[in-house]
């Protein structure tokens, strides 16, 4: 499986009485993000299936992928993408489509940081995640333990 992690564009500050997870994408956010996904089509990105976090800021990232990749499916949404959730919640999730061959997520850090680490079974590597940034880990099996090999990772000041 190709596992790609998207972490969300750059989104408005918070306001006061405004839950987090109701923060959306800046348009700056969403130019960036449309400039690392074209990248990453001209790569061979097509997703069989794109998970994403409920937080409206990934949903919102989750949806520009699937525009610009050429997604038709729909965007799954689960908590285990989460800023506060864990990578082995994240693997479960994953496990669960072991049939996909490419799966892009969605999502926040520090989660995406710990779980890139965890993937390549690694978790003493930080991983500095900057917001729109895209990371592709393979993994060749789908057991309670991941071993992925790290193909590439994009960040938008390359894209």
């Amino acid at each position: 499986m190709q596992i790609y992690l998207l972490r969300h564009g750059i989104a408005e500050d918070g306001r006061p009485g405004q839950r987090d997870g109701e923060r959306a994408l800046t348009d700056e956010g969403g130019k960036k993000l449309r400039a690392v996904l074209k990248r990453a089509r001209e790569a061979g990105v097509e997703p069989s299936l794109i998970i994403t976090s409920p937080y409206r800021r990934a949903v919102e990232t989750a949806e520009i992928a699937a525009s610009v990749l050429g997604y038709k499916g729909e965007l799954l949404r689960t908590n285990a993408l989460e800023p506060q959730s864990t990578p082995e919640a994240v693997w479960e999730e994953l496990r669960l489509h072991s049939e996909e061959t490419q799966v892009l997520l969605a999502g926040h850090e520090p989660l995406f940081s710990v779980l890139a680490a965890f993937l390549l079974g690694a978790p003493p590597v930080l991983v500095d995640f900057k917001k729109g940034a895209l990371l592709r880990v393979d993994v060749d099996s789908m057991g309670a333990q991941p071993r992925g090999v790290l193909r590439w990772f994009l960040a938008p000041k390359l894209a």
